[in-house]
Order: structure tokens, then sequence, then C-alpha cells
């Protein structure tokens, strides 16, 4: 196993009254992918922004890459590759323009310059729209170009901030694996991301909310860590039934997939299937219930439930929100 390529504790960063990162601590290894998982206004794109020495901590430290943020952050940039939200190239300029652009401004000698950028339109399929202004490129090409142009430096750690947001199904798996192909050869990537099933592709996740890491570890060992607390019923009223269940206690949370209900149990209770099945019972209300497989969707309704709720985090095992972060 590489050796930690991000370490940071207690990172925070306040704006004004607000509190966008609220001591976070993180573990990123080395040549891996580790995911943020989380909604807007989580902390990750702030968080990312404190790691690359664009944004100044409020309180807390990191070292990315042996260097000391913000203190180092000049010489940290040149390893670092960064893929914003929104497309950030030059429209106007044609794709190999902006390629050439970007070298130029990392440094490179125009004969290098020349054979990386052509290294970069093969490589990411690019060829056909090298003469094509970026502005009109579709989702999956401005996505392909900004990735070709965050790597043109050959940096030794990506960030990427939900680098996939409108992009259709092909473009994300197809970018999906380039990124895995990355890791192969070396690269440790940090990528944000709403999305349930990028997030389980990951080597490791932290689930944000409220600027705190309140999840997190590999995605398989947190979904193995529900089992048993899942329940699927079918009912001719589901509308019914779903409120019913959400007024107990023991229940994080119901969710309708067509004349189902997915439900997930808090860790309290015991034997759900039963106990489901006698409320509904008790409420003269027809249903079944079965227990489901768990997913990644269920742990970050656990997680960030029970962070709604000022409660102690009952998925996994391990600290509470407030100890280290990524393990």
């Amino acid at each position: 196993m590489a050796e930690s390529a991000i370490v940071a504790r207690g990172l925070s960063r306040r704006f004004g009254s607000v509190v966008a990162v609220d001591g976070l601590d993180l573990d990123v290894p080395g040549e891996r992918i580790f995911g943020f998982l989380g909604p807007n206004g989580s902390g990750k794109t702030t968080t990312i922004r404190m790691l690359c020495g664009l944004l100044r901590p409020s309180s807390g430290s990191a070292e990315v890459l042996g260097f000391s943020v913000p203190e180092e952050a000049e010489p940290l940039r040149r390893q670092l590759g960064y893929m914003t939200q929104r497309f950030s190239l030059y429209e106007d300029l044609t794709v190999s323009e902006n390629l050439e652009f970007m070298a130029e401004v990392h440094g490179a000698r125009r004969r290098t310059r020349s054979a990386r950028v052509r290294e970069l339109i093969d490589t990411y399929r690019l060829g056909e729209l090298a003469r094509q202004r970026a502005g009109w490129l579709s989702g999956g090409e401005r996505q392909r170009l900004a990735l070709a142009a965050a790597l043109v430096h050959r940096p030794a750690l990506l960030f990427l901030d939900e680098p996939t947001s409108g992009v259709d199904p092909e473009s994300r798996r197809e970018f999906w694996d380039a990124l895995f192909e990355l890791v192969e050869g070396g690269t440790t990537i940090l990528v944000s991301t709403h999305y349930m099933d990028e997030a389980e592709r990951c080597h490791k996740l932290a689930i944000l909310q409220d600027g705190r890491v309140v999840e997190s570890g590999e995605p398989r060992a947190l979904i193995e860590a529900l089992a048993d607390r899942v329940v699927e019923v079918e009912t001719e009223r589901p509308s019914r039934v779903r409120e019913l269940l959400q007024q107990r206690d023991d229940v994080v949370g119901v969710a309708q997939l067509g004349s189902r209900l997915r439900v997930l149990a808090a860790a309290s209770l015991r034997e759900p299937v039963a106990a489901i099945e006698r409320a509904l019972a008790q409420a003269g209300v027809e249903g079944r219930a079965r227990a489901a497989r768990s997913s990644l969707e269920d742990v970050f309704v656990a997680a960030t439930a029970a962070r709604r709720k000022g409660e102690a985090r009952d998925v996994g095992s391990g600290p509470g929100p407030r100890a280290t972060g990524a393990r």
C-alpha cells in the first residue's frame, strides 16, 4: 500500500458566521481513488480548494504530497491537477490551442509541449475535434478535454470536483475507465460526486455533511455494515404505510419505489422484518415485508440521518464523526 498522499487534521474553514468545513480529519492513500460523497453545501469543494492551496484554512493543518498547506502551496501546485465543476477552459480556442496553452502555462518546452499535446489528444480521443472550438463541444467531449488539460503536466495528484455532472451515462463510464488507468500509472485521485454508483467505484470514501465527515471507509465494508437493516414492503397503500413508518423512532428512512417501500431500520431495532409486519398489522394495513440487500444509498441515508438528529453514528464501527474521517 502506498503512503498517504493527503493527511489533514482538524481542517476548518469559516466564511463569517458560516462554517463551511468543520474539523475534517483525512488520510488519503496514494495511488488510489478517494471519494467525497455529499449533497451541495456539504463542504466538498471548499475542502478541495484548501487542499490545493487555493483557500487558506481558518484552522487545522494539511499535508499534501509532503507539502504543508498553505505554506508550501506554490511548489505543491506543480504536482497537482485540478478539474473544476464547471468547464473552465477557453471556449473560443480550439481543443489543440487549449492544450497548448495549458502546457505553456505549466512551463513545458515547445518540443516537449507539442509531443505531450499529441499524446493527450490520442489518449482521450480528441483527434477529430482538435481544430474545433471548445465552446462547440458536447458535454462528454468537454469532459475529455478538461481531463486532458488537467493532466498536461503529469501531476502526481488529481483533484476532480463533481467532474461528471450533466454528462450522459456512457461518457461517465468511459471517464471512470480513464481514471482507473491513471491510478494504475501511479496517480492519486480525489473526486467529489453526488452519484452513488460513482462513489461505489472509489477505493475509499468519505461521506460529508455540514462540513464534517459522518462516515468513511471502503464502500463494500460500509454497505456490509448495514446488513439486516434494510426491509422492502409491498402494500396497496404505500403512502399510508410510509407515513406510518416515518413516525417510528426506530426507522431511519423510507423511500417509495413504485408500489414498494424501501425501509432503513435503526440499529436498535431487532428483527426489523417482523417488527414492521407487526406495526402494519396493528395499524390494520395489509402489507408484506422482506429483507433486502443494503446499498451505498442506504449507508448515505443512515449516516446523514444520524447527523441531522444529533445522534451517535450507528453504521460501521470505530470512532464518531469528529474522529479520524478517513481510515
